[in-house]
């Protein structure tokens, strides 16, 4: 069975991968980003402390080069265990000095991998724990990214970074998600032109996990333009704020708004899949009319039998904190799991990069 999209969605969904609109207008400087891979540092907050158990050893490692996958295929033969057997919380970029938790499982004989080292990457320390690391068990990031020949105006910068940090931005998925020059959209019409999804599982979740940013994208895209993104709309589906409880508000009301502007709420965009709550109103018309652009993903998602969920339209950064350095902007901040700082760098300046390899 050929299933096509009506009209070719090619130069719509490169937008919306690669240049969604902005909630704050042009950036106020330009300058230069992963000129090296220290201006680009990770370091992966997991939000809890290892338990002593003595099934798994959980094994913090610095990566620069390399990809997650690779560095989780080496930590398997290092072990004697099939790939599957190795957790990891989150996959990182490759152009970029990361810090990042793996799991290994281990028995009390099992070789310590501390100073264990490969191509692009080494294992810093090593703790006993009695689980495997599951995908998207991390409380979230910490960045510091160095912006190098900066140029614009450093006050209208520190007061957009204000600006940042009191409001928060909208919460897209980063080009890195959509594969290095778009490869993994390409993958996604070809399911489209095609009716299959490849076989293996890493291209597969390739695929799906592409789709579902690009449908949450076009939502989010859709109140940017309408300037209700940081807004809540009759029908909403509302997130509290650090946690994964989401639930509807035909009609929000005062107190409801209050939260949001203190930060307590967000309103909602869709992961699309199978089931979950579903806006009403206003905010289910905009966004039935906006997944109209990316159709018909949303049902093929469903069809595959993705369990349909929320994610936050805003994004606030946490501890956003900068200097300048010469001609360089240096930016610290945290960010929650499955959020991206590019998104975050493109409010603030007119970044131009190498082209980024993607996990």
């Amino acid at each position: 069975m050929r299933m096509r999209a009506e009209a070719d969605p090619a130069l719509a969904w490169h937008a919306l991968a690669q240049d969604p609109p902005r909630a704050w207008g042009a950036p106020p400087a330009a300058g230069e980003i992963r000129t090296e891979a220290a201006d680009f540092v990770v370091d992966e907050q997991l939000g809890f402390e290892p338990d002593g158990g003595e099934s798994h050893r959980l094994l913090q490692v610095e990566k620069v080069g390399a990809n997650t996958l690779f560095v989780a295929r080496a930590l398997a033969v290092r072990a004697g265990r099939p790939p599957a057997d190795i957790g990891f919380a989150g996959q990182k970029d490759r152009r970029a000095l990361a810090r990042q938790w793996f799991s290994v499982p281990a028995t009390r004989d099992t070789a310590s991998f501390v100073g264990y080292t490969g191509e692009g990457f080494r294992v810093l320390s090593e703790h006993p724990h009695s689980r495997k690391l599951r995908r998207g068990a991390l409380a979230g990031n910490h960045f510091r990214i160095r912006v190098r020949g900066l140029k614009g105006d450093r006050g209208a910068v520190t007061g957009r970074i204000a600006q940042l940090a009191a409001n928060g931005l909208p919460n897209y998925f980063g080009a890195q998600r959509f594969g290095r020059e778009g490869a993994n959209l390409r993958r996604v019409r070809q399911w489209l032109d095609t009716g299959r999804l490849q076989r293996g599982r890493e291209q597969r979740a390739f695929v799906l996990s592409s789709a579902r940013a690009l449908a949450f994208n076009a939502v989010l895209a859709a109140r940017v333009r309408g300037n209700t993104w940081n807004r809540l709309l009759p029908g909403e589906v509302i997130n509290l704020t650090g946690s994964q409880s989401v639930f509807a508000a035909e009609h929000p009301d005062d107190g409801l708004r209050r939260r949001l502007e203190e930060g307590d709420l967000s309103p909602t965009g869709p992961m699309c899949g199978a089931g979950g709550v579903l806006p009403g109103g206003e905010a289910g018309r905009v966004e039935a009319a906006a997944l109209e652009a990316v159709a018909p993903l949303p049902a093929l998602l469903s069809a595959v039998g993705l369990r349909g969920e929320r994610r936050a339209l805003i994004l606030r950064p946490a501890a956003l904190r900068h200097d300048f350095e010469g001609d360089a902007l240096i930016l610290e901040f945290d960010l929650p799991r499955g959020s991206f700082a590019t998104s975050v760098l493109r409010e603030l300046v007119d970044a131009r990069a190498p082209e980024a390899d993607t996990d």
